[in-house]
């Protein structure tokens, strides 16, 4: 379906894109961009680089720019005016929660990274936004919080996440999921599918975040190469389907073309095929229920071949079975899981700690903090900085 086929309406929908200036930002641009009579780029949020953030409304004409790092406040004050735009200028986090919470927007693509982008997600569910969600940590950290403020304020949370947005699509459109059974989650495997723990000994930050599928940040790049990423997935997705552990599965699919899966009661197995690019995602999250052309080619399964799965590997990889473990003791074992491996990432990506001591350390700090209920935000960000001064401290016991 094109977009000359979907109804536009009386005016270009206003969309906030948060974290404008990353490859999320880019692709949602990209595809607000082919349809202009259907949506505009009302608010553009970057974190630190002003230039590209000046270009970018050089390029989309919003209404409204931030720039999260308030020290650059006056160079994208200055970068507008010298550009000729009328694009209003804002700094802040607290501007960026107060455009999303106002009527300078209808959709939110969430795409700020870290738990940074917490507050101003909830905000956009708090005021009944339609929610583009690509914000992992929203959901590790306060996934149950967020999931009931949408539900309560009529917000639909569309999540972005390739696998999630995979599973998003099997789903009756119609929102009666009685006839689903379990959901299986791909997995690429990362850069290190079929190492043993005796391979990966003495691996570098530089071959951890050597991606044989795309480019990504150092971060989620090592995430992928442990397997935390496919685990901090299974929490995202036990929130957004409201599924137990025992009914998520996941599966080792290095083609990285079978998005997800999801079983039903009859027999049935619906999956979700395409090239693996975001901007699916970001239509899909656009239009639903409707359709509209993304940029992204079709899917050639003659010239991709053979489609392979397997089972993960949780002796060497065991991060997704920590994830497992801390999505069944639930409370605030989420977030100090993020923390903890956050925490170790940032020591393994300088130096500091072995690759495989990332899940070793995250395991010791789950081992000695306390589990408490996630009963309110303040819980959960208390249980985020313990998790993190743990992790500090147990670094001097896996030190390199």
């Amino acid at each position: 379906m094109t977009s000359a086929e979907v109804p536009a309406p009386d005016r270009p929908i206003p969309v906030a894109v948060l974290g404008a200036t990353g490859s999320i930002g880019a692709s949602a641009l990209d595809v607000i961009a082919r349809h202009p009579r259907h949506w505009r780029a009302s608010v553009l949020a970057g974190g630190s680089r002003v230039a590209e953030l000046i270009e970018l409304c050089r390029r989309h004409r919003p209404d409204h720019a931030v720039i999260a790092d308030e020290a650059q406040f006056a160079n994208l004050r200055d970068g507008l005016r010298d550009a000729g735009l009328t694009t209003q200028a804002h700094a802040g986090m607290a501007a960026i929660n107060a455009l999303v919470a106002s009527d300078a927007c209808e959709v939110v693509v969430a795409a700020i990274v870290g738990a940074a982008g917490l507050d101003s997600t909830l905000a956009a569910a708090r005021t009944g936004k339609r929610l583009l969600l690509a914000n992992k940590e929203s959901l590790v950290l306060a996934g149950e919080l967020l999931m009931a403020t949408a539900r309560e304020h009529g917000s639909t949370i569309v999540p972005i996440d390739s696998e999630h947005n995979a599973v998003f699509q099997c789903l009756p459109v119609d929102g009666d999921r009685r006839a689903l059974a379990s959901i299986v989650l791909t997995a690429s495997g990362g850069p290190f599918r079929g190492r043993t723990r005796a391979d990966l000994a003495d691996i570098t930050p530089a071959q951890a975040v050597a991606h044989p599928k795309w480019s990504m940040g150092p971060k989620i790049s090592v995430d992928s190469a442990t397997l935390m990423n496919k685990g901090l997935e299974v929490i995202e997705a036990h929130h957004l389907f409201n599924l137990p552990a025992e009914r998520i599965r996941v599966l080792v699919h290095p083609q990285s073309l079978v998005h997800s899966l999801v079983e039903f009661t009859d027999g049935s197995t619906l999956a979700q095929l395409g090239l693996p690019d975001m901007r699916t995602a970001l239509a899909v999250g656009l239009a639903w229920p409707r359709r509209i052309a993304s940029g992204v080619d079709r899917l050639d399964l003659l010239q991709h071949g053979t489609l392979q799965f397997e089972a993960p590997d949780l002796d060497t990889f065991p991060a997704l079975r920590l994830a497992f473990g801390a999505l069944r003791t639930g409370g605030t074992a989420p977030a100090a899981l993020n923390a903890l491996n956050e925490v170790a990432v940032s020591a393994f990506l300088q130096g500091k700690l072995r690759f495989l001591d990332i899940p070793a350390l995250v395991e010791d700090g789950l081992a000695m903090l306390p589990v408490l209920e996630a009963t309110s935000l303040d819980v959960l960000r208390e249980a985020d900085r313990d998790a993190r001064a743990a992790g500090v401290r147990l670094l001097s016991r896996h030190h390199t």
